[in-house]
C-alpha cells in the first residue's frame, strides 16, 4: 500500500508540474502577442521622421538655405554706389552696371574703356538667305555695347575678369544663377557687397524680340553651334544695392539714378530673364 501511495503522489506532482508549465507557456504567448499587436508597423516606403528637440539651446538655423521660407525683413542700403546715365552705349546696360560696380570698388574705369577693351563681343550677321547668325549670349555680347542685343552673366563675368587680370587685381567676378533676390540680399547686400542682376527696364514684361542661329560658343555656352537662341525685349542689367519690407533698390543706368521696384515683381522679372547675377569679391 505504501508503494502504491507513493506512486500516486509522484504522479500527482508530475501532473501539477506539467500543468504549471503549460500555463506559463500560455501566459508568455499571450504577452508577446499583445506586445506585437500594439507596436506600430513600420512602412518601408515612409520617409524617416525626427521628433522636435526639447533642448532649449537648439534653435532654427539663420542660414536661409536651411530655412527657405524665412521671409526677408528689415532694410539695408549700400551707400556710395554711383549711378551713370546710359547714353552713348545704347546696348550697354551690362557695361554700365559693371562700371558702376567697379567704380564703387575703387577702380578707375569708365564704360567706354571697358566696352572697347574688355567686353567679349561677337557680331550678329545675316547671310544671303536672310538667316540671322550670332553668339550664345552666355559666351559673348551679341553685337557691341554701342549697337547690339545683350550679354549674360557668365560671359560678363569673364569680361570683368579680363579687366582684373589686366590691372593685377586679386578680385574676381563670379556669375551666379538660381539664387532668389532675398537670398542675395542676406548674403551680399547686408554685407555691403553690391550685386549685378539681370531683370528688365522698369520691370516691364519681357517678350521674345529677336532670334538667331548660334555661330559662336565658348566653355560657358548653353547652346551648340547651329542651335537657335532668342533675345528678350526689355532685358536689362542693374546693380542691386538695397531693400526694405516692400521694395528692392537698384543703381539703374536707364534712369541714371536709384530705382525702386516692388519685391514680388522684381523677383518675377529676374526669373524671366534667367535668374542671373554677378558678385565681385
Amino acid at each position: 500500500m505504501k508503494n502504491k501511495s507513493n506512486s500516486n503522489k509522484k504522479r500527482r506532482i508530475l501532473i501539477c508540474c506539467a500543468a504549471y508549465l503549460v500555463i506559463m507557456v500560455i501566459l508568455i504567448f499571450v504577452t508577446v502577442t499583445k506586445a506585437g499587436d500594439s507596436a506600430p508597423i513600420a512602412d518601408p516606403t515612409a520617409a524617416p521622421t525626427t521628433a522636435p528637440s526639447d533642448d532649449p539651446s537648439v534653435t532654427p538655423s539663420d542660414d536661409p538655405s536651411e530655412n527657405p521660407t524665412q521671409a526677408l525683413t528689415g532694410s539695408h542700403m549700400i551707400e556710395g554706389v554711383p549711378t551713370i546715365q546710359q547714353s552713348g552705349l545704347n546696348a550697354g546696360c551690362e557695361t554700365y552696371a559693371c562700371t558702376m560696380l567697379l567704380q564703387y570698388l575703387g577702380y578707375d574705369m569708365d564704360e567706354y574703356e571697358f566696352a572697347d577693351n574688355y567686353l567679349i563681343t561677337s557680331l550678329t550677321s545675316w547671310d544671303g538667305n536672310g538667316v540671322h547668325y550670332g553668339p550664345d549670349m552666355h559666351s559673348a555680347m551679341a553685337g557691341t555695347a554701342y549697337a547690339g542685343f545683350g550679354i549674360y552673366a557668365p560671359a560678363m563675368a569673364k569680361s570683368m575678369n579680363r579687366y582684373f587680370d589686366a590691372v593685377g587685381s586679386s578680385q574676381k567676378a563670379t556669375a551666379l544663377e538660381g539664387i532668389p533676390l532675398d537670398e542675395l540680399c542676406r548674403k551680399y547686400i547686408d554685407n555691403d557687397i553690391p550685386v549685378m542682376v539681370w531683370a528688365t527696364t522698369w520691370m516691364d514684361e519681357p517678350y521674345e524680340a529677336s532670334s538667331w542661329v548660334v555661330d559662336y560658343v565658348d566653355e560657358n555656352a548653353r547652346a551648340e553651334i547651329g542651335d537657335t537662341v532668342s533675345w528678350m525685349q526689355h532685358e536689362h542689367c542693374l546693380v542691386l544695392i538695397g531693400y526694405d519690407d516692400k521694395n528692392y533698390y537698384f543703381a539703374d543706368s536707364y534712369k541714371g539714378a536709384v530705382s525702386q521696384f516692388e519685391k514680388e515683381l522684381s523677383q518675377l522679372r529676374y526669373e524671366q530673364i534667367g535668374t542671373m547675377a554677378i558678385v565681385v569679391q
